[in-house]
């Protein structure tokens, strides 16, 4: 996320009208779209990119595997762009279906009370038509890869649809966010090779770990709201806690991206990227106030350089082993 961004209003503060205060201040969608689209964008949250950069950057990491594993120079380009169009349609889609699930959950949280669907801007009925052509975009998408890979992809509605109500009925649902928002980590993989091989496994376990441990950072936010309302979340499950066990999470991520890389035949730069990454959670989990959510917010968007340090690392390995064996 870019710099100098920040939320249109502070905790106790009411949004103007029309506005959602968790939303980006200045964003395009307010000025340049459409006012009747707005609600729709926002629902979307098409002002928040990083929802969709860490949705893309575990199936670029896995490219960038595949393509090191497969002795190429660099991830499949076409690949990468269907990803990021892919990422973007089905973070919309996700973020709308959660909103209709958690409608009236967001309605008693502060930061979540003034979107689109419980401040009353968009009927339900409307949002699930705008859920359904989102759908389809990812759809077209995911049947341009070879038949494997749309039946993996498919799979992970799975976890994508029963997400929303696990903060209903277990304490810790970041775990299945985990297992919707790392399915990536199998999708590079497979669309280049047409199966799945241990790689993409164990990259697919360690994403898990950090997205557990990024959407912990994230909840700190809602920590004091999420206990009124009697909503479950990791942050509020670890407790005093919470430091150490984002810090294990991130561990875990780290360790298990290492048999990885090893198995997929990652050379010095792709170590080096990880090393990077590695290091770039460690400052976070120094940095992380258990109380302080908008430092909170801060750390959690920094996981989109993070998971670019990573990718970057993976594909100039690729590129360097390339030239190296020509």
């Amino acid at each position: 996320m870019p710099s100098g961004e920040r939320t249109e209003a502070s905790r106790g503060d009411l949004p103007p009208a029309g506005q959602v205060a968790d939303a980006v201040a200045g964003h395009w969608a307010d000025h340049w779209a459409p006012r009747g689209w707005r609600p729709y964008l926002r629902l979307a949250r098409i002002e928040r990119p990083i929802g969709w950069w860490l949705l893309v950057l575990p199936c670029w990491w896995s490219a960038a595997l595949a393509a090191t594993a497969d002795d190429r120079l660099f991830p499949d380009p076409v690949h990468l762009l269907l990803f990021l169009i892919g990422a973007v349609a089905m973070r919309g889609a996700g973020s709308t279906y959660n909103d209709i699930a958690d409608r009236d959950l967001d309605g008693r949280v502060e930061r979540t009370r003034s979107r689109p669907l419980p401040s009353g801007q968009i009927e339900t009925r409307a949002a699930a038509a705008f859920l359904v052509a989102q759908a389809l975009v990812g759809l077209c998408v995911l049947l341009q890869f070879n038949g494997t890979a749309v039946l993996v992809g498919i799979a992970s509605l799975a976890p994508v649809a029963i997400y929303p109500f696990m903060k209903r009925v277990m304490p810790m649902p970041q775990a299945v966010l985990g297992l919707a928002f790392s399915w990536g980590a199998l999708m590079g993989w497979v669309a280049l090779f047409g199966r799945l091989d241990p790689p993409a496994f164990w990259l697919y376990a360690g994403t898990i770990a950090w997205v557990i441990g990024y959407d912990t950072i994230y909840a700190v936010q809602d920590i004091e709201d999420d206990e009124l309302a009697g909503i479950s979340s990791s942050a509020r499950l670890f407790g005093s806690r919470l430091i150490t066990a984002v810090g294990v999470c991130y561990a875990a991520a780290v360790l298990l991206m290492v048999p990885a890389l090893w198995l997929a035949g990652a050379g010095l730069l792709g170590w080096l990227g990880l090393a990077l990454f590695a290091g770039h959670l460690a400052r976070q989990v120094m940095r992380l106030e258990p109380r302080d959510g908008l430092s909170a917010l801060k750390l959690f968007r920094s996981n989109r350089n993070a998971g670019l340090i990573l990718f970057a690392g993976l594909a100039a390995d690729c590129l360097w082993q390339g030239f190296a064996g020509i």
